[in-house]
């Protein structure tokens, strides 16, 4: 709720989705990319720490108009 209306999430499958898994050269599960504005702004492969997890998505979310 912290993102609500600011940050959505989306989860693929990538083995039902191989060719998206491809497009964006996912090697790895779980890997989180961040967009803005349609354009890849960074991309996390693994588990973060939660705080610096949260620091990405409040600079995200910071700059979201």
């Amino acid at each position: 709720d912290d993102y609500a209306g600011k940050i959505r999430f989306v989860k693929v499958n990538t083995d039902e989705q191989p060719e998206l898994a491809g497009q964006f050269q996912i090697r790895g599960v779980p890997t989180l990319i961040l967009f803005q504005n349609g354009n890849m702004v960074d991309q996390i492969v693994g588990v973060p720490p939660e705080k610096e997890f949260r620091a990405k998505l409040d600079q995200l979310a910071g700059s979201v108009n």
